[in-house]
């Protein structure tokens, strides 16, 4: 079997454009764990695998008959969710050949509110877990304090790309870390979701695919989603992404960029070994697709090791690093900053121009006194994490034991699968019990999956917020809903 007949012959079988009925069942998720009806539901995940790529012009989706069987619905559902499809232009009617795609897909509605917004809407009388805030360490509490600014006419105004001392100091600190870096080869940003943005926005035209994990962080899909992209997930094994698939997915869909968080994973924890690092790094040079490495997690790993960026491991390939101060010195400072070629640099610096300029002078003063110390931070920051994982996880196991989750290796989470029901169905019954969480409908990529929970290990609230989980979870489970 050919590299594109594994790419492709899941879904549709490309010699006969046939769309496969038990594989549209699995890319279509837990489609029916919405408010609207069953065929509303249905025709909505067949129009997201249209946009996404994943279903083109001329497929020919299974009979009514053959769909319904195989989802478990009437062919009455299967059949309105087809007519409202055609209504809108997705499908055609073709005499003697069944239902296909049509020609063209319509365009991607401009999304109101993206994925990530829920992880900002905890009610005020809430225990908050939806967002997995490191408090700021007591060493970094002292540097603020002690914090003295040199104010010249070097500081007056930053540089779009940002102050020529800062930058300096995190090509050094990058260099150390086993990445050589130069000062021109740096961006400093608003954080690390800057750098993500700006990435999105310089590289990516509407149309054009961006390959992430199945399982991602939203601020990177939304991006994409609103500058008209296309997001396709790839899917997570214990090592990290699946390499093959991955592979496959480059030949297959051409991607503009490919954006992982391969150490420390958000919100999985999950940790990539050397090897697939190694092929990671190794197919952005041999495909020559940009690929972003998101490390602002890469620190928090609980044994203190960090493995070298995919850019150390590949100097020539087109890799850019991301990092931030945010989870290891300071959540609130929004310092982050991306390693790229020189020529990427000066044009992220031009497109800053027309944005917010630059990053704030006194921030990116107070961050080289930070990150003057970036070892010691981060060695803190690594054992303070590690021991809220393990209280973290004594709590889960009390309040929760029918829950599946593995310990996390690194990272501000765990990712916990729920046995039975919606997880974006328990997220609203759990803040009637005065708790907001997040379900992984928020993270997923492309297909959307419903049955796992992110729990941040770092509020300090987390065992009255376990604690109300729990009674929810008991209560949700004794109802229809599970």
């Amino acid at each position: 079997m050919t590299l594109v007949d594994r790419a492709t012959s899941g879904l549709v079988d490309h010699r006969t454009a046939i769309v496969s009925a038990e594989r549209l069942s699995e890319r279509l998720g837990k489609w029916a764990s919405t408010d609207a009806t069953l065929a509303a539901s249905l025709a909505d995940g067949i129009a997201r695998l249209v946009r996404d790529g994943e279903l083109r012009g001329g497929d020919r989706l299974p009979s009514e008959r053959t769909l319904a069987a195989t989802v478990a619905v009437s062919r009455g559902t299967v059949v309105s969710a087809y007519a409202r499809l055609y209504d809108d232009g997705i499908l055609d009617r073709r005499q003697g050949s069944g239902t296909r795609v049509a020609g063209t897909a319509p365009a991607t509605p401009r999304q109101a509110a993206g994925r990530g917004e829920a992880l900002y809407a905890s009610l005020s009388s809430n225990i908050d877990l939806l967002r997995a805030v490191p408090a700021i360490a007591p060493r970094a509490v002292e540097i603020v304090h002690r914090h003295r600014p040199v104010l010249d006419a070097t500081t007056v105004e930053a540089d779009p790309a940002g102050l020529p001392a800062l930058r300096d100091l995190i090509a050094r600190t990058m260099t150390d870390d086993g990445t050589r870096t130069t000062a021109a080869q740096i961006l400093v940003t608003h954080g690390g979701q800057q750098a993500l943005s700006l990435l999105v926005d310089e590289l990516v035209a509407p149309g054009d695919t961006v390959l992430t994990e199945d399982v991602s962080w939203p601020g990177l899909t939304d991006a994409v989603r609103r500058r008209g992209g296309r997001v396709h997930g790839i899917r997570l094994t214990p090592d990290g992404v699946d390499v093959d698939e991955l592979e496959a997915a480059i030949v297959i869909r051409r991607p503009v960029l490919i954006v992982l968080n391969p150490h420390n994973h958000n919100p999985t924890g999950l940790q990539t070994p050397p090897r697939v690092r190694q092929r990671i790094a190794d197919l952005a040079a041999e495909h020559g697709v940009t690929v972003v490495e998101d490390r602002v997690l890469a620190h928090i790993s609980f044994d203190g090791r960090t493995p070298p960026s995919l850019a150390a491991l590949r100097p020539d390939a087109p890799i850019v690093v991301v990092e931030s101060l945010s989870k290891w010195a300071w959540e609130g400072l929004r310092v982050g900053w991306m390693r790229a070629d020189p020529v990427l640099v000066r044009r992220l610096r031009g497109l800053r121009q027309v944005s917010d300029l630059s990053t704030s002078v006194p921030a990116q003063l107070l961050a080289l006194d930070l990150l003057a110390e970036a070892p010691a931070l981060r060695r803190d920051a690594a054992v303070s994490h590690r021991a809220a994982a393990v209280l973290a996880g004594t709590l889960v196991r009390a309040h929760l034991p029918e829950w599946q989750w593995r310990p996390p290796r690194g990272g501000l989470c765990i990712w916990a699968r729920m046995p039975t029901g919606s997880a974006s169905v328990f997220a609203r019954h759990a803040a009637a019990f005065g708790v907001s969480v997040a379900g992984s409908t928020q993270f997923s990529s492309d297909v959307d999956t419903d049955d796992h929970i992110r729990i941040p290990i770092t509020s300090s609230l987390l065992d009255e917020g376990l604690t109300r989980l729990g009674e929810a979870w008991r209560q949700y489970r004794t109802t229809s809903h599970a």
